[in-house]
């Protein structure tokens, strides 16, 4: 079986400024897009997972991590993981960048 993969544009990396977060929609996913200091663009589910929620988008940069602007939870932009002594994850996303275009890999 050959599996099918997927390239969305979604940004221009210029457009992305660096420790803030932007709120993007592919159909029914709402994904929060991150540029960290060192240049690199995460991409996560744009919701905490704690059950009030919390926009991620929203939440303050610091590092590899994003803190939830409801809870103040800390989640690696990397893996989504929430840090302890929290718990839960994150869906994450690939992203590839071609000639400054920003990518999500599906």
């Amino acid at each position: 079986m050959i599996e099918t993969i997927t390239r969305i544009p979604v940004a221009h990396n210029s457009n992305l400024k660096t420790r803030a977060g932007y709120s993007i929609k592919i159909d029914d996913t709402e994904i929060a897009l991150f540029k960290v200091t060192s240049g690199e663009v995460f991409a996560l589910e744009n919701r905490s997972p704690h059950p009030k929620g919390g926009v991620l988008s929203e939440g303050l940069v610091s590092g590899n991590y994003v803190y939830c602007p409801v809870y103040d939870w800390k989640i690696s932009l990397a893996d989504g993981k929430v840090q302890a002594p929290d718990e839960g994850q994150v869906k994450t996303f690939k992203v590839e960048m071609k000639e400054n275009i920003i990518f999500i890999v599906l």
